[in-house]
């Protein structure tokens, strides 16, 4: 399994297809994040071109079959459009606990109608929750034992890419690792070559990276960076 994702933000289908056509090739897995402008803004595709049709099933991924897919979903009520996704061919489901209006609900018809269970066929689907860097923990804690992986929100502003990194995510991380040394955590947003250093040593297992690899000069160096740096922490991809 990949430890460096990258992150597409994707402001028209069009971006999307390019972001996926450079990284062809580089990685086996992308994050795709999906904001409604309503739980997040500003609004990514498909919500911000809300004129153009929605591709269903498979075409709503572009180069499927070239990348594991996870999907961020930042939108209020997920449960709406969880299932769609899901069918699309993603692999992999971040859901914000704090977007959820039935947490409990949603969790337990995503294991009815797809078969999910903690750890079982992580490359068909696995669930993770995210929180927010100023969530407290105790969110997390009734369903860590249906999820798969938590990811740790590195931003005070979500949905957006070229954020400061807030403090109290490491924090959050350092008592959560504590806690759960078991549980896969990942972290999204203000990830770069200067944060990830203390994010990987407070035992983070995956790093998902947005603007440092899209504002790098060469995507494919500034990839095998984050990559040798991961290995400097013993993570390998």
């Amino acid at each position: 399994m990949s430890i460096i994702i990258p992150a597409v933000l994707p402001k028209t289908r069009d971006e999307l297809e390019d972001k996926l056509a450079r990284l062809d090739g580089l990685v086996d897995a992308v994050q795709i994040d999906i904001v409604d402008g309503h739980f997040a803004s500003p609004a990514t595709w498909p919500y911000a071109e809300p004129q153009t049709p929605v591709p269903t099933g498979e075409d709503m991924l572009p180069f499927l079959g070239h990348f594991n897919f996870e999907l961020d979903l930042m939108v209020e009520n997920p449960a709406r459009v969880a299932g769609s996704w899901i069918d699309s061919g993603i692999t992999r489901l971040t859901i914000h606990a704090e977007s959820a209006h039935n947490l409990p609900q949603l969790l337990n018809e995503l294991k009815v109608r797809y078969g999910h269970d903690k750890g079982f066929a992580p490359n068909l689907l696995s669930i993770g929750l995210a929180i927010n860097a100023s969530t407290e923990l105790s969110l997390l804690e009734p369903y860590l034992s249906e999820i798969d992986y938590v990811q740790f929100m590195g931003i005070a502003n979500i949905g957006k890419q070229g954020e400061p990194f807030d403090m109290q995510a490491l924090r959050k991380v350092k008592a959560f690792r504590k806690k759960n040394p078991d549980i896969p955590v990942q972290v999204d947003g203000a990830v770069n070559l200067q944060t990830a250093p203390a994010l990987l040593d407070a035992g983070v297992t995956r790093l998902i990276v947005g603007s440092a690899l899209w504002k790098a000069v060469n995507l494919e160096e500034e990839l095998a960076k984050f990559n040798a740096l991961a290995e400097e922490y013993g993570n390998y991809s």
